[in-house]
Formats: structure tokens, sequence, C-alpha cells
């Protein structure tokens, strides 16, 4: 009997490492990820909006109701991405993700010196030569040193009520997100 239930003991613990790892491994083997859901809905360079859509579905599920978001698909191996904004809202945040998904960098509208959302994502090799003569057109920039290739980066804007959304659907719809060659 003592035979049988450490047997028993040990397939339970077995099945339980074995459901964990499955579980942590789901994101590495879908294929139904940020990435893939962005790329169906627009273009590298293309701010799409998050939220949902009347007629259709939000492409990234779980966003905050308080928060309005917009997100682009950048490769770096064909030159630097400067995302911008013009405008004004309450708050506003900026998150550079690798294309699995790992958060690179973040910041918010308290790092920007005028307020206004103007940031600047390259790789180390490219702010290297970025720091030999800074191009015009990005004085007042955020710079975003991310050893990655490819990645999305996630513009986000608070609506604190209905009364500024106008606000922050003009803010998210006038955004942009530009390769920049120098």
């Amino acid at each position: 009997m003592g035979k049988l239930l450490h047997a028993i003991i040990i397939g339970l613990i077995g099945a339980a490492i074995v459901h964990i790892v499955v579980l942590l491994l789901v994101p590495e083997f879908s294929e139904r990820d940020a990435w893939s859901n962005l790329s169906m809905k627009a273009d590298f360079y293309a701010m799409t909006r998050l939220d949902a859509e009347p007629d259709s579905p939000a492409p990234i599920k779980s966003i905050d109701p308080l928060f309005a978001a917009a997100a682009c698909r950048f490769d770096l191996s064909d030159g630097v991405v400067q995302v911008t904004a013009p405008g004004s809202v309450p708050f506003w945040s900026v998150s550079v993700y690798d294309r699995n998904g790992h958060n690179i960098y973040s910041f918010n509208d308290r790092s920007a010196t005028s307020g206004q959302m103007d940031a600047v994502v390259l790789t180390p090799a490219q702010m290297i030569e970025m720091r030999k003569a800074l191009p015009e057109g990005f004085e007042g920039s955020i710079f975003v040193e991310a050893p990655i290739e490819e990645g999305i980066v996630v513009l986000r804007a608070f609506v604190p009520d209905e009364s500024w959304r106008p606000a922050v659907t003009k803010f998210l719809s006038q955004s942009s997100c530009d390769l920049q060659q120098f």
C-alpha cells in the first residue's frame, strides 16, 4: 500500500510539473500572438488602434477600459523608427516590445521635455551613428536604444471620462510611426 501511495504522489508531482511547463511554453508556440494579430491588421510602420471597433474584435485583448491604445510594428534593419503624436491628453505612455512580446522599454509623458510624444527607437549601433551628428527633427526626441531587430511600439492614452474621448481619439489617430533614414 505504501508503494502505491508513493507512486501516486510521484505521478501527481510529475503531472503538475508537466502542466506548469506546458502553460509557460504556450506563448512561445502560439501562432495567435500580438505580433501576428497586428500583422493581419496593418503593415510595418502603420499605427493601428487596439480598441475594438464596432464591427471587428480588438487585435489584442485585455486593454484597460480607461485607456485607449494604438500600436505599430517596426523593423530596425530598415532604419530608425520615430513615433510622434501631436496634441495634449491627461496622460500617455509608450512601451516597446520585442517580437515575442517581452517589454524592452517603457516611459510616459513625464519623461518628455515638452510633454509632447516624440520618441525614436533604434539599435545600439544606430545610436552610435546618431550621436556623431544628430539629424534635424530629433532634438526633442526621447531615444529608446533597443537590442532588437523587430518589435512593437504601443502608445496608450488615459481617458479619465467621456468628455476626454474626442481628444484622446484625435491624439491616437494623428499619431505616427515613421521609418527614418539618417
